[in-house]
Order: C-alpha cells, then structure tokens, then sequence
C-alpha cells in the first residue's frame, strides 16, 4: 500500500473541542468526459479505528474494492450524491460539484456538526467546514470519503458501459483516454457525454466551434 497513511489529527481537535459528529467530504469525476460528478461525504467514529484507509488516489482498483465494504460499515454514516453529465453541461462544474455535495449531505441520516473538505474551496458552504489542501492524504474522514466516492462511481461506470460498451467504460471510467477519445471520433457522443469540453468542437459529429 503506496503512501503515508492518513490521521485523525484534525477529527480530534473538533472532537476535543465538543463537536459529535465530524465528516469527511470529497469528490470524483471532475475531469472525467462522460458520467457523472460524484461526491461522497463520511462521518466517522471517534471511539473505532481501521486500517488501510488512503486516499483513493493511491490505492487500486481492486484494493479500492477490497476496502469498500469494511469502510462503509466503520462509519457512522455515509451517502453519495451526484450530478449527471447533463447537469454538469448545464450548470457548469462548479455549480455541479456543490450541487452533487448537497444531495450527499441531504442522504445522511446523521448530520454532521463538521465537514472537512477535500482541497481550497469549500463546495459545502454549509455548516462549519474547514478546507484542507491535499486533505485526502492527511485526514482519515476524507480519505474514506475518496474511497466511497471512488468505488461508488466506478461501478456505476461499469454498469453503464454495459449499454454503450464501445466506449470502454470499464476501463477508463468516462475519463479521457486514446480509445475514449477515438470512440467518440467513431461514434460520437453518448447521454453519458458532458457535450461542454471544447476539445469535442473538433470531432467529426461536431457541428462547428462555439463561439
């Protein structure tokens, strides 16, 4: 297993300062060409450890899959929540990310008092939340939100490249890749598409370049 591993440093400074629930909060599928921007929040115990937890980043396909099932039963609490390809398209990333972030917090049960958040911008804005630059590898909550978020929307890819086999979904998960890109060369776009990335004004389906 690549990498330092994760600690609670910060969930017990919140802890020790009264807060009960502490969450972790990341997302996945940003820079992707097809399917949807996913975000998982975690809200962790403070009185049950587990091992192996890293950022999703640094684990494997099949480690990723391997941990999934104990970290979603270590916490609390968890839920994803998504915004589609044509939610991205439409909205912008932006306004997608906050969007997808607030349909995970709206999926929890136990709502967390805090979220520590995944990088410099706080896509919550909701709460207390505290950003945290390269989070993922620092903090155990979000890096088991990596893991929910990561593992939760590659299956979901896998689901759906059994549709639209053609453009390898499996593999590459909807993100850019030569065969990615040939098949849309090929085939053009699918629903799972977000149409918005200027690179697709030059494939052969295109109608022109945006102004």
């Amino acid at each position: 297993m690549r990498g330092p591993a994760p600690t609670l440093t910060l969930e017990r400074g919140y802890w020790q300062a009264g807060a009960e629930l502490v969450a972790g909060i990341d997302e996945v599928g940003r820079g992707a060409w097809a399917g949807p921007l996913s975000v998982a929040v975690a809200v962790i115990p403070s009185d049950r450890r587990i091992y192996g937890i890293r950022d999703s980043k640094l684990l494997t396909e099949r480690q990723r899959e391997e941990i999934f099932e104990r970290v979603a039963a270590w916490c609390i609490d968890w839920a994803v929540g998504h915004a589609s390809a044509e939610e991205c398209d439409r909205l912008g990333m932006s306004e997608a990310q906050r969007v997808a972030a607030g349909r995970a917090l709206e999926g929890l049960v136990a709502q967390p008092d805090v979220v520590l958040v995944d990088g410099k911008w706080d896509f919550v804005n909701r709460g207390r939340t505290h950003t945290i630059v390269r989070g993922d590898r620092v903090s155990v909550a979000i890096a088991a939100a990596s893991i929910l978020a990561k593992v939760t929307r590659d299956r979901a890819m896998r689901v759906m490249s059994e549709d639209l086999p053609w453009y390898d979904f499996t593999r590459n998960k909807g993100y850019p890749s030569p065969s990615h890109r040939a098949a849309l060369h090929g085939w053009g776009p699918s629903v799972q598409h977000r149409t918005s990335w200027v690179f697709m004004d030059k494939l052969a389906w295109s109608e022109g370049v945006r102004s």
